[in-house]
C-alpha cells in the first residue's frame, strides 16, 4: 500500500463517522446517508491523490458532503426533513443506555424543530454541538467569520428553542 493511502486511511478513520452522522442527519435514511458518505470519501480520495496538501481535510470533507446532501435532494426533487428515528441511531456509540433513554425522549420534537430551521443553521448547530467543534473551524468551513458563525449558533438555538416551545 502506498504511503498516500496509508495516509488518506487515516483521515478516512479519522472522519467516517462525523461524516456519516451528519449526511444521515440530513437525510434520514442509512441507506442513502451510506451511499453518500461512500461517495463523499471517494471523491476525497481522488482530490487527495491529486493534491495531498488539501490544508483542513475535515472542512473539505463536510464541504463534499453538503454538496451531495444538496444534490441528493436536487435529484430526488424532495423537500430536506429529518426524521425523529433518525437521531439516536446517529448517537455516539459511547452513550450509556440511561443517556439514550433519556435522550430519545424528546429526539423527535428536537429533530422536527431542527427541520424547521435554515440548512446554514442545521448544518452550524450540528457541527457545534453533535461535533463539538469550534466556532473558529465551523467558520472555516462554511467561509465566514467566527463572529458570524457564533451569532448563527446563537439565533439558531433560540429558533430550535422556539420551535419546541411550540410543539411542547
Amino acid at each position: 500500500m502506498s504511503n498516500q493511502n496509508e495516509q488518506f486511511a487515516l483521515i478516512y478513520d479519522q472522519y467516517i463517522g462525523k461524516i456519516y452522522r451528519f449526511v444521515y442527519l440530513k437525510v434520514d435514511s442509512k441507506e442513502i446517508a451510506e451511499d453518500i458518505t461512500s461517495k463523499v470519501f471517494l471523491k476525497g480520495f481522488e482530490a487527495y491523490k491529486k493534491d495531498p496538501g488539501i490544508k483542513n481535510m475535515g472542512a473539505f470533507l463536510y464541504q463534499i458532503a453538503r454538496n451531495d446532501v444538496a444534490n441528493h435532494y436536487r435529484d430526488s426533487g424532495k423537500k430536506q426533513t429529518i426524521s425523529p428515528d433518525a437521531l439516536p441511531e446517529a448517537a455516539d456509540d459511547r452513550t450509556d443506555l440511561h443517556q439514550k433513554a433519556v435522550f430519545g425522549e424528546d429526539v423527535g420534537n428536537v429533530k422536527a424543530a431542527l427541520a424547521s430551521l435554515k440548512k446554514e443553521h442545521q448544518d452550524v448547530l450540528i457541527w457545534y454541538y453533535l461535533e463539538d467543534m469550534p466556532a473558529e473551524e465551523i467558520a472555516t468551513m462554511i467561509g465566514k467569520p467566527a463572529g458570524t458563525v457564533r451569532v448563527m449558533i446563537h439565533r439558531g438555538l433560540s429558533a430550535l428553542k422556539d420551535a419546541l416551545n411550540q410543539e411542547g
